[in-house]
């Protein structure tokens, strides 16, 4: 359970939400892991399957506060909500700063998407300067820092899309060397997507799946439109602020959890098939696997760089989705991004 930005965090497994006079009331497995006034938070934000009680998310809708359903693995199932509760207001601002405004949001997210990965590289010198090659590496880490620093002065989006591109180019063009164990089975020589074509893609694809799909909850959350992005252009059927979000993440998350998978053999080779047209999946072992590590990483606990406070891993896609409603209903005079320093 954790109180953040105003919003209740339930993450404890099988907790049953009920409610006592004013009080939420957590219940799992015949415990009582904490109460907590409903005047206290604005909403609650609960992952699992057992639900709540029917007076609570009554009285919540009395109160006009939401309670939002995730899956254990974060994936959107509802929100309760009451007659006078919306976001219209929220999403009117949203679609105005689609059309005028989205630039700044779009070189925020895309700085700290370079600045993030800059600092894997930082950590991998430090972790291992004996093994790696520091001066290639190192070349890497300052050109993105570099670039991060740069996006602030561009004048279009297509100059955006342009340094964050050659920036990924230099990023990628080092990952492989940061692969130190089982080293025949998994070589890294580029990015490949639909499909992927190797166990490193696969396991980065399946990753970043994860990743998309932690955003779009954590927007729909705090009731942003996951499909109207800043950054990444419109298209039907594409969730592009979700995708836009994703960008803060995609290096400390997903690709320093995929390297120490291989790297601390929690994966191997016999967790890969290929198809007929070259696809490189996950088995269905595979995924648990890949499934079971992540989890267990969502629950390690840093200390957000702009709240200072401590926060799960899991719940940052959440905080961000947050901090941005709140910029856009200009309880803050700038989006502040997630750096990882």
């Amino acid at each position: 359970m954790k109180k953040l930005l105003n919003t209740l965090y339930v993450t404890t497994e099988n907790a049953y939400l009920s409610l006592d006079g004013e009080t939420v009331v957590i219940l799992s497995e015949g415990q009582e892991p904490g109460k907590i006034p409903l005047h206290l938070f604005e909403g609650i934000v609960t992952f699992g399957y057992t639900g709540a009680s029917p007076a609570l998310m009554g009285k919540c809708a009395e109160y006009n506060k939401q309670i939002v359903f995730l899956t254990p693995q974060g994936k959107f199932l509802a929100r309760s909500i009451g007659k006078q509760y919306g976001n219209i207001l929220l999403r009117k601002k949203q679609f105005a700063l689609s059309e005028q405004g989205r630039f700044q949001i779009a070189k925020n997210m895309i700085s700290a998407k370079l600045y993030n990965s800059s600092s894997v590289i930082r950590r991998a010198i430090s972790d291992y300067p004996r093994r790696l090659d520091c001066q290639t590496w190192g070349e890497s880490e300052r050109v993105l820092k570099q670039n991060a620093k740069a996006v602030y002065w561009l004048k279009d989006a297509e100059s955006l899309r342009g340094i964050e591109g050659a920036s990924a180019v230099s990023y990628f063009s080092v990952f492989d060397q940061l692969i130190l164990q089982q080293r025949e089975s998994f070589r890294f020589q580029g990015r490949s997507r639909r499909p992927p074509l190797d166990n490193v893609n696969a396991l980065l694809s399946f990753g970043y799946a994860l990743l998309t799909s932690m955003c779009v909850s954590a927007l729909e959350t705090v009731g942003l439109d996951p499909y109207l992005g800043f950054f990444h252009a419109d298209r039907p059927g594409r969730c592009s602020l979700a995708l836009d979000l994703e960008e803060e993440f995609r290096a400390y998350l997903v690709d320093r959890f995929v390297l120490s998978l291989i790297n601390r053999k929690m994966i191997t080779e016999k967790a890969f098939y290929q198809k007929e047209n070259g696809a490189v999946l996950l088995t269905d072992e595979g995924r648990k696997s890949f499934l079971t590590a992540w989890q267990e990483r969502k629950k390690e606990v840093i200390v957000h760089p702009f709240l200072k406070e401590k926060v799960e891993v899991g719940l940052l896609p959440y905080v961000q989705a947050m901090l941005l409603a709140r910029f856009l209903r200009e309880d803050l005079d700038e989006y502040p991004p997630f750096l990882w320093k």
